[in-house]
């Protein structure tokens, strides 16, 4: 919705600004007025703070201090449920402004349209973020220049409901259900300039009579299942600024005529199905063009970049050859032109000049040559990619020029020389892949210079010589591809930070596995295979909680594979080891299948195994005597005994005495000292199971800050945002019992949730295929939850990591959000690294975060989004080798390859609720943050899609 969005609350803002004063200049409405506000004050007692004798004062109304009367009412969200307080408003003949926005209202009293339609001066009505089910049909409002009905659950078509308001000037009815053909009869006077009607499902073609409206400067109607090319003659609208057809089903060629519209500064149409070449001269007025996700051909035309006003560009996706245009307007900002089968030399001197450009996208073509230096002269480029194609020669050191490059992206070209020093000048770099190409000689030390990198990938390459000792210098590494290179040597200490994979698979190691992985307790999935380690599995590995799949095959190890937790799958082909886990099983099988045991076997067995019981007990009594646990140590090169955390404060924050009376401390401490109860790692948290004296569980989470946020003295803080948070009281909200603050570290009780987290239901351990029905449940908690935490009366409390693994599942229907205590108790600039690098879980960050580094509630939608589309896919955010936002959007054209067929197969209704919620979910994974609706908006559209 973005700026049109805007445009309404900027209109409302003027209205407000020349028709509000001050207070104390009326003493006096007219009696008649007096009355009126003092009856519609009565009607709304309870539900707004109105009070005081002057209705001047009150919040929301808004007086003219000429004729004393009141010209203006807001009564946005004020949570109220019933329209019968607007026929009391209609009474206010000077009224010029309504705002009933950002409620819960369901219909429009009978009386509104007939009362309010006959007052002379109403110019604005605001309606939007409600839950309004029909359209009602406008008689009177002679003046009304500005309807929104926005963010509503209306549905049916649309014909003559408004074609009476002869004035109106600004219409938005996007977010509704709509359907039928986009609505030809606008307004009588033919004075319209805003039509916004995007996400409906308005259909066919777009009419010609739309281009009737000659006023109209602005058009927005993206995310319908509009069809048939566009029409030739929208040449027509001379005024026409901004042109959004985006996300449509739109097909022929794009029109000449577009050329010729001398305002137009914006046109987006990315997402549909149009062919044929760029029209020459398209760009000649254009400050922003996306034709992104088509089927285009041809080459582009030479003089496509070259105007001084062109600042935004994106033809990703489409089929276009040729070469690049050599002349690029000094103002480019944003180029994409990804995945489309150009060629050519990149020109050397096409960026010289382009000082603004910020994000240079060239991958997936054909581009031969080397990478021209003179991009280095592009100070401001914060994403280089010119990943797949055909590059060659070496990485130009003036590529060290880009200080504030955030992503380069490098891979598969054929590259090849050393990897610069100078790349460890790239202090902001937060993702570096040269991956798949032909790069030798060492890995650079300085790269380790590189503090606030989270992905590094250098495999497939012919890089040599061991690995920099200083790796683990990386504060904020989530994952290190180093496989398939001829590296060797001792392997160092890794970061502490990783999470994702950790990769060294393919080279020629040789001797023991370090036991210093044990100390990786954030690692998902480490792969040491194709080389020529020898010797057994070191028990430390077990240790790892987050480890799912360890990978060993094709070395020549030997002895016993230790036990690992249930959910770690061990890849052992072409080794020697023996898996005593399948041994166990098998034995067992075989003694369940021999009925018959002579006495004094039995016997035997029983004494052997007493004497060994007794020994044991005596060994575990002399280890807990000396107070020593193995434990997974996150701040030490290798693993170590310790004793349980040093517990400087603890207290209990919630008010129920069973809970009081259940909770020991003592206990909670004695589980964090035990690996075995780990249950849940998130990005910022570790899970403990813990069982109190009196038999009830309790989850004891511990808070993973690697760079040491919490300081001393900021333990009150801390203290005082978890006494707020534990007040909270939403069914979809997971709150705190109590606390306890060690040296180093804080835990956190919580209820114990036997059915785990959404992330195990779904992909992980439990592997369940959930119904339909409890998927659209836990879709409009998780919403209901996060509506909630967004709306906290002081301020919104944001998700620093919103995946599927922080949702946990009290019923397999009911959601819990976790994780909230994050965003209020960490303090960034206590950090002795970047914090805001590492935030979030790979797949769920938000494109935008990668340059702004600031955890938005526009960011929060976003990760939302990508948990719907994990509940309709049954996917997880990463599949097959990427996001699975990207993977959505590559198979866009097939909807039902994307949706779980296990589910959608169920009915024909099911299949169609959940493409409602696909399209809510694309909505919510918006590219542009401003596009994103607010989570109040996306649950009312979730509980409209039932």
């Amino acid at each position: 919705m973005g700026r049109y969005y805007h445009l309404s609350s900027s209109f409302l803002s003027v209205l407000y600004f020349l028709f509000s004063f001050s207070p104390m200049v009326f003493s006096l409405l007219s009696q008649t007025q007096t009355q009126t506000m003092n009856s519609l004050s009565k009607n709304l007692t309870g539900r707004i703070p109105w009070t005081g004798s002057d209705p001047c004062a009150w919040k929301g109304v808004s007086c003219d201090r000429a004729n004393s009367s009141v010209v203006g009412i807001s009564l946005s969200g004020f949570s109220l449920n019933s329209s019968d307080f607007l026929p009391l408003v209609c009474k206010i003949e000077t009224l010029e402004l309504l705002d009933v926005s950002n409620n819960y209202l369901s219909s429009i009293h009978d009386g509104f349209i007939t009362e309010c339609g006959k007052i002379k001066g109403l110019k604005l009505l605001n309606f939007s973020n409600n839950n309004l089910g029909i359209l009602p049909t406008f008689h009177g409002f002679d003046a009304l220049e500005s309807l929104d009905m926005s963010f509503n659950a209306m549905r049916g078509n649309i014909v003559l409901e408004i074609d009476e308001l002869v004035s109106l000037k600004i219409l938005n009815l996007t977010f509704n259900g709509f359907s039928g053909s986009l609505p030809t009869k606008l307004g009588k006077s033919m004075v319209l300039e805003h039509l916004l009607l995007s996400n409906n499902s308005f259909e066919g073609k777009i009419p010609d009579e739309l281009f009737s409206y000659e006023n109209l400067t602005w058009i927005d109607l993206k995310n319908n299942i509009l069809s048939h090319s566009i029409p030739t003659n929208i040449g027509k609208l001379s005024k026409l600024e901004t042109l959004i057809l985006s996300t449509n089903n739109l097909t022929g060629e794009i029109p000449t005529s577009l050329a010729n519209i001398t305002k137009l500064s914006r046109f987006a149409a990315n997402q549909n199905s149009f062919t044929g070449s760029i029209p020459s001269g398209i760009t000649k007025y254009l400050t922003s063009l996306d034709l992104s996700y088509n089927a285009l051909s041809g080459a582009i035309p030479e003089d496509f970049l070259s105007p001084q006003q062109l600042q935004v560009v994106d033809l990703t996706n489409n089929m276009l050859n040729g070469s690049l245009p050599t002349k690029v307007s000094p103002n480019l900002f944003r180029l994409r032109f990804g995945s489309n089968q150009l060629s050519g030399n990149i020109p050397s001197d096409a960026f010289v000049e382009v000082q603004n450009l910020t994000y240079l996208e060239l991958d997936n073509n054909i581009f031969t040559g080397s990478i021209p230096p003179k991009l280095g002269s592009c100070r401001n480029l914060t994403l280089l990619n010119l990943a797949q194609n055909r590059l060659s020669g070496i990485l130009p050191q003036e590529i060290a020029n880009l200080t504030n490059l955030h992503v380069l992206q490098l891979q598969l070209n054929n590259l090849s020389g050393s990897i610069p020093t100078q790349i460890g000048q790239l202090h902001e770099l937060l993702t570096l892949n040269l991956s798949r190409n032909s790069l030798t000689g060492t890995i650079p030390s300085e790269i380790t210079s590189l503090s606030r990198l989270n992905f590094l990938y250098l495999q497939g390459n012919y890089l040599s010589g061991s690995i920099p000792a200083s790796i683990g210098k990386f504060n904020h590494l989530l994952e290190l591809q180093l496989g398939e290179n001829h590296l060797s040597g001792v392997i160092p200490s890794m970061p502490l930070s990783l999470q994702v994979t950790l990769n060294l698979s393919s080279n020629h190691f040789n001797g023991s596995i370090p036991s210093s992985f044990g100390i990786l307790s954030s690692l998902e999935i480490l792969d040491l295979s194709n080389n020529n380690f020898s010797g057994t599995i070191p028990h430390d590995l077990t240790n790892m909680p987050a480890l799912t799949r360890l990978i060993l095959s094709n070395n020549p190890l030997s002895g016993e594979i230790p036990k690992f937790n249930h959910y770690v799958n061990v890849e052992h082909n072409g080794t020697n080891l023996k898996d005593n886990t399948a041994e166990d099983n098998t034995t067992t099988k075989t003694a369940g299948s021999k009925n018959v045991i002579s006495v004094g076997v039995a016997i035997l067995i029983a004494i052997v195994a007493a004497i060994f019981l007794v020994g044991f007990v005596t060994l575990l009594v002399l280890s807990v005597s000396r107070h020593y646990y193995r434990v997974n140590d996150e701040h030490s090169q290798s693993t170590e005994v310790r004793q349980h955390p040093q517990v400087m404060q603890s207290s209990l924050l919630t008010p129920n005495g069973i809970h009081r009376s259940n909770i020991d401390f003592s206990k909670a401490m004695e589980a964090v000292a035990e690996t075995s109860n780990v249950t849940l790692k998130t990005r910022f948290s570790t899970y403990y199971k813990a069982v109190m004296p009196s038999g009830s569980i309790y989850y004891v989470k511990k808070l993973n800050w690697f760079d040491k946020v919490f300081q001393v003295g900021s333990h009150d803080k801390f203290v005082k945002e978890l006494e707020v948070l534990a007040k909270l009281n939403n069914s979809n909200v997971m709150t705190p019992l109590a606390y306890v603050l060690s040296t180093d570290t804080a835990y956190i009780l919580y209820e114990f949730i036997s059915n785990g987290s959404l992330f195990d239901v779904l992909h992980g351990s439990m592997d369940l295929t959930l119904d339909w029905a409890s998927r659209y449940s836990i879709a409009v908690g998780v919403a209901q939850g996060l509506s909630f935490l967004h709306g906290f009366a002081s301020s919104p409390i944001l998700l620093l990591d919103l995946s599927s693994k922080s949702i946990m599942l009290k019923s397999l229907k009911e959601p819990l959000v976790g994780d909230i205590e994050h965003y209020k108790v960490i303090d960034p600039s206590k950090s002795t690294g970047n914090f805001s690098a590492v935030a979030g879980s790979v797949g769920y960050i938000p494109p935008e975060y990668a340059y702004t580094m600031t955890v938005t509630m526009a960011g929060n939608v976003y990760s939302f989004g990508v948990i719907l589309l994990e509940l309709l896919t049954g996917k997880p955010a990463v599949t097959e080798g990427t996001e699975l936002v990207k993977w959505v959007m590559r198979n866009s054209t097939n909807q039902d390859y994307i949706l779980d067929f296990n589910v959608s197969r169920t009915s024909q209704a099911v299949r169609n609720q959940m493409l409602a919620i696909l399209e809510i979910a694309r909505v919510c994974v918006g590219t542009s943050p401003e596009s994103r609706p607010k989570m109040k908006s996306v649950l009312r559209m979730l509980l409209n899609a039932r």
